[in-house]
Formats: C-alpha cells, structure tokens, sequence
C-alpha cells in the first residue's frame, strides 16, 4: 500500500513538471510570435537568461492562479455570474504581470495588458489540456480533476458516505419521448442506445416509458409536480392573478418561489430531495438543501442564496474559464451560421434569431450545461444521496430551430456525451449511483399564429370586443428556462412588457401565451366570468375566437353546466359530456378531457382558455409565442415525454397502465429513492398505494 501512495505521489509530482514545462514553452513561443510580449530586458539577454525568466515565469503563474484565484473568486460573490466569467481573462492576465515580476534574477518580462490576457488564456488552455492528457490513463488523477470541478464545501458536508446506491435525475429538457427514439436510432444519442441495448452489442440496462403531461405542458408545472409533487393550480407558463393583480410567471424568480411554497403546503412535504438532496439549475429546488442556479431562490439578496454558487465553484478553476469561453464564442457563431443560412435558404417555418438570441443560446448549450455537468460530478463524488439537475439546452434551440432540426440533433449529440461523462465518473464515486433521464414535456413544431394569420391572439381578442387593432400586428415575446437563467445570472429583473401590461381602462382584457396555449382574463372583474358574463359583455367575443381556423377548442365557466368547451360552429359541450361527445377536443386524443375538466378546477384558471389548432396528420400546432417548436397547451409530441429508468428499479407503472400527470411522475420517483434506501418523504395516508 505504501508502494502505491509513492507511485501516485510520483505520477503527480510527473504530471506537475509536465505542465509546468508545456506552460513554460507557450510562454516562450507566444514570446517569439507577439511583439508586445518579451522575456527580456531591454539591454538583451541570453537565452539561458531568457528560459529561466519563462520558467519562472510558468511557475509562479501556476502557483499564483492555484492558491490565489480561488481567494480572488471569493472576493467576488457579488459579482453577476456572467460578468465573472469575462473578469476571468483580466485578472489571468493580471496575475501573469504579478509573476513575470517575480523573476528572481529580475529580469522580468513585459507586455501589454491586452498582451498579457491573451498570453494567460492560451496559457491556462495548454496546461489544461496537457494536465487532461496525461491523466487519461489515471484513474486516481482523473478522479482529482473532477473534484476540482466540484464546489470544495460540498466534500466538507459529507465526511461519511453510506453504501446505499444514490440516484441521479437528468431532465433533459423540452426532449420528447419521439426525438429522443428517433435520436437514438440514428446514432445521435450512443450511451442512450447502449443503456437501452439497441446498439446491438451490450444487454439493456434501461427501460424507456412514455408519460403524459398535463394540460399545462411546459417546465413550470412539470418540473413542480415532479420534485414537489403538486401541479395544482399551475394553468399555464403565465397567467394573471386577479386577487393579487399580477400576473405569475414560472421563470420569474419571485413567481417560480411562490408556487414552491405553495406546491409545498398543498403536498405536506418539502419536496424529493428534502433528504440529503442537491438541486442543480432548475426552476425549483426540490426542498434540497445544496442548490445552485435554482431561480426559486435567485431573487434572494442575503448570504443564504446559494443559486449562484454553480458559477463561482466552477470558474474557480480559470482552465474552466477558459474552455468554457472558448466554446461559448464558437457556439455564437455557429447559431450566427445556422440561421443566416436559414434565411437564405428561406426556410419555413422560421422565427427571428437575431439580437441578442446567439448570446442565449450559447449560454444554454455551453455554459449552463457545463456548470450544471460539473456540479453534478461534485455531488456524486460528495455521496449525495438524490441529484435533480436540468439541461435546457435543446429545448432553447428547439423553440428557434425546431424540434426535429439538424441544429437541435447537434445540440443531442451533446446532450448524449455530457451522459457518458456523468456515467464515467459514477465509477470513481464512493458509493454506486443509479442514473434516471427524464424529461419535462416535448415540443410540437408549426408555424406562429402570427405567421400564419398576420396578426396575434391579443389582436384578434381585441377585434372580438371590438377594441381597435393595431394596423402592425405586434411580436408575442419568447420566455424561455435559458433567457430567465441568463437575466438571473445577470441579476436583471426577470420581467416581460407583456407581463407588466396593465390596460389604461380595466374593461380591456389581458391576453397571455404559452406556447399554443392563451389566456384571457378582464381584470376589472374578481371573479372568473361566466360565459353568459361574456357575451353579455362582447357578444362577438367567444364566437370569434371559435371560429377561428387557428383556434382548436375554448374552455370557459357556464352558469348552466359548470364548465363548457366551445368550438366551431356553434359546438358547446358541457365538461361531464366530453367522453361521450369529446366534440372539438377529438383530435387531441384520449386523455384530453381529463385535462381540461382538472385544470377547470383550479382557482387561477383565466376566464376563457385558448388551444391552438391541432393538425394529428403532421402533428403541427399554432404558437401563439415566437417559436417554430411549442409546448404549454395540447396537440402533438408535446405532451409526450419520456422516463428513462435503470432496470434495477421497479417499473414505472403496472402492465397495461399509462404514467399521467407530473404528480404520478413524482411519486414514482419517491418509490425509487424508498427502494434505494435513500430519502424518506413524509407519505399521506394511501398515497403509497398510488404511487405503485
């Protein structure tokens, strides 16, 4: 044993010299190759002269950046998280200048600021890839690189770890159960297709369910009903309140903590991983007691907001920086390319990706998932003993490309290696780990209404009460997991001109979308209205928008049967008929009734609900938001996600019985920890029996 800790101490001791040696000869080529950067004084030196200031030089750069970036990092907590990663290459570069300084034969070297940022960027890289290179083959030196991914203090919080397997939860977001079968079959998604066996060469070690989403198909009800346990009350992404007069939003941090509290006391229980826990880069926490880039706590001001914990943890290390910057730019300019190639190919159907969109997604695709990836690596090299973690990136990409597109296949590929990558290091953590992939619904492709139509739902609620019109039909914005993260990292309120519409007169409705899925609501009245209220109102209202070709069905309160759907050409038929007689709600399947009667009794649901049209020939809806692949309403592979389980766990649901609803999802996933011997969730009475 002694033999074995002298051999390792030695390879380490190896791998430093080599780093320290690649560092030193970078320095001494970009020495050569940038004029504003010399190794000498003025009056010349020899070479010898020359290589010890350059090894010098590396050395301390080395010690500086390992023992005092981390105390820099720390320094600047109140920094946005973003913002850190661009002060990344100055102060590199500033601690370069500090060590060319340190010659002790002083002759230190000189450059330019701009000279030295460049020098430290390219210097970081090469270390890092030389440290990664010669650790490939070393399991133990692969194992303490990943570590120094993780945040420290999560080592500190778990000085023992017990046997028991732990559970990882990957939700890859906005993934249908089709994309990722389809995925899986061309050879886009390799660990998936080994995990399932159908790679043909390995036994299956997964099992592939489908489940359903609510009526509300989007990451702020499913997200909740699966780490909370609780859908109700959840209408839609966005609705307006009328006892608080606000409109709620699932991606605004102070809306996204409102529904976890509420979500919690309707459940009994602070979530799935209210036991040794950690929630990684979701919308709510989960009753986790390690969070980072969790938005239901980033609105919090105080030292016990650890949302943004995930970015400091990982670019403490300035190799990651550096990395991570480097794909972030490459990514920019493939979306640039991706879409400019789009219009010029005049692609249909297609939304605008211009602005500030290439900055958005590169922050979805590079550096969430990289944080979120290695704060995951963290935890399970700390024995957590649940990780809930959410990847946004092909959804991001989705919504503006399409879900079946070459540039959200990319994105798949990705999303695939970042599994083998959490695979891998499952082998080097001190207790077993099962992996679960979930995801939180699916998307449905189809042109906008606006596209298509020429104007928005707002614009023809307004015709319908014979409001006027704007002769420019106006842009229904996007809201997004990835663009709520960026402005969260940002520290930018996470508001919407849309959101914050307050109507000069309070007879004029407020319209809201999510996905193909609106909401209309008049707030000068407290109630929800009656249909009767409605058209005694505007007697043109409901007609118009039944009729409407891009329209699929309407559900509003009745004074005579409760609750009525409407469609066209006069169909109206009352929620307890719709199994007999589903009326406009036929093409969205079977299930579709179910949904609609429950999200009828929520108190928040809007006075008049709107579904796009549905076409089930090519599965397309109508978005009613700026994006060619929707989720939020029904109609298509949107509310079809998948669960991907290990077969060591029981299955999902008996023989013959379909997973409905993100509240079914959720109790599964609390058997499955219960089986593991993991976290034990407080159970009302009877509920065990459901969850089987």
């Amino acid at each position: 044993m002694r033999d074995g800790r002298w051999r390792r101490a030695a390879s380490q001791v190896g791998r430093s010299v080599a780093v320290w040696a690649a560092s030193t000869l970078t320095m001494l080529v970009l020495a050569g190759l940038l004029p504003d950067f010399r190794l000498r004084s003025a009056d010349g030196d020899s070479a010898t002269d020359i290589a010890v200031t350059a090894a010098s030089g590396a050395g301390a750069f080395g010690l500086l950046s390992a023992l005092v970036w981390p105390l820099l990092v720390r320094l600047l907590l109140l920094v946005p998280a973003l913002v850190l990663g661009l002060l990344v290459f100055f102060l590199n570069g500033a601690l370069l200048l500090l060590a060319l300084r340190l010659n002790p034969a002083e002759r230190g070297g000189a450059a330019a600021w701009e000279t030295a940022v460049v020098v430290a960027a390219v210097m970081s890289a090469v270390a890092s890839a030389t440290g990664a290179a010669l650790a490939v083959r070393d399991d133990d030196a692969y194992r303490r690189r990943l570590y120094r991914l993780a945040d420290r203090r999560r080592r500190r919080s778990a000085p023992s770890c017990p046997a028991t397997p732990g559970t990882v939860f990957l939700q890859l977001d906005g993934v249908g159960h089709d994309v990722l079968t389809d995925a899986v079959g061309q050879g886009l998604m390799p660990t998936v297709a080994r995990w399932l066996g159908a790679d043909g060469a390995h036994r299956p070690t997964h099992r592939l369910t489908p489940w359903r989403t609510d009526w509300s198909s989007q990451t702020g009800a499913s997200q909740l009903g699966i780490l909370h346990g609780s859908t109700f009350d959840v209408p839609a992404f966005r609705w307006y309140e009328k006892d608080r007069g606000e409109v709620v939003v699932c991606n605004r941090p102070t809306s996204a903590a409102e529904l976890q509290r509420r979500a919690a006391r309707h459940a009994g229980h602070d979530g799935l991983l209210a036991v040794d826990g950690a929630s990684r880069g979701n919308l709510f926490s989960g009753g986790a007691g390690e969070q980072a880039l969790v938005l239901s706590v980033a609105a919090r001001r105080s030292r016990q907001n650890r949302s943004r914990a995930g970015y400091f943890a990982y670019f403490c290390d300035p190799a990651n920086a550096v990395r991570t910057a480097l794909s972030f730019a490459a990514e920019v300019g493939r979306e640039i390319g991706q879409s400019t190639r789009a219009r010029l190919r005049k692609e249909r159907p297609r939304v605008s990706r211009g602005g500030l969109y290439p900055l958005v997604r590169a922050f979805a695709t590079v550096v969430e998932r990289d944080v979120v990836v290695a704060a995951v690596m963290g935890d399970m090299l700390a024995g957590r003993t649940a990780v809930y973690a959410d990847l946004v990136a092909y959804d991001e990409v989705a919504h503006h490309s399409g879900p079946f597109s070459k540039d959200a296949e990319k994105v798949l590929e990705r999303l695939d290696r970042s599994l083998a990558l959490i695979e891998k290091v499952a082998e080097h953590a001190p207790r077993p780990y099962r992996i679960v992939v979930l995801s939180d619904h699916g998307q449905s492709p189809g042109e906008t209404f606006r596209a298509r139509y020429g104007l928005t739902l707002g614009d023809l609620v307004r015709a319908g009460c014979g409001l006027p019109v704007p002769r420019k039909a106006q842009r229904t914005r996007s809201g997004t997991e990835a663009r709520a993260a960026v402005r969260a990292a940002l520290r930018i309120p996470v508001e919407e001109r849309g959101e914050q519409h307050r109507p000069a007169r309070r007879s004029e409705p407020i319209v809201l979308a999510s996905g193909n899925l609106g909401l209309v609501s008049f707030p000068d009245v407290p109630h929800r209205m009656s249909k009767e209220e409605i058209d005694a109102r505007h007697p043109a209202l409901l007609p118009t928008l039944a009729n409407h070709p891009g329209i699929g069905f309407l559900l509003v309160r009745s004074e005579r049967h409760g609750g009525v759907v409407l469609g066209a050409y006069g169909a109206e038929i009352p929620l307890d008929d719709l199994d007999e007689n589903p009326g406009p709600l036929a093409p969205f399947g079977p299930g579709a009734a179910d949904l609609v009667r429950r999200t009828h009794t929520f108190p928040h649901t809007a006075d008049i609900m709107v579904n796009s049209f549905y076409d089930p020939a090519d599965g397309e809806v109508l978005s009613f938001e700026e994006q060619i692949g929707s989720h939020g309403g029904l109609g298509g592979a949107q509310g079809r996600p998948f669960l991907l389980s290990p077969l060591t766990f029981s299955a999902p649901a008996g023989e013959g019985a379909e997973l409905v609803g993100a509240e079914h999802v959720h109790r599964v996933l609390r058997r499955w920890l219960r089986e593991s011997d993991g976290p034990q969730v407080p159970l009302e009475a009877g509920q065990d029996q459901r969850a089987a």
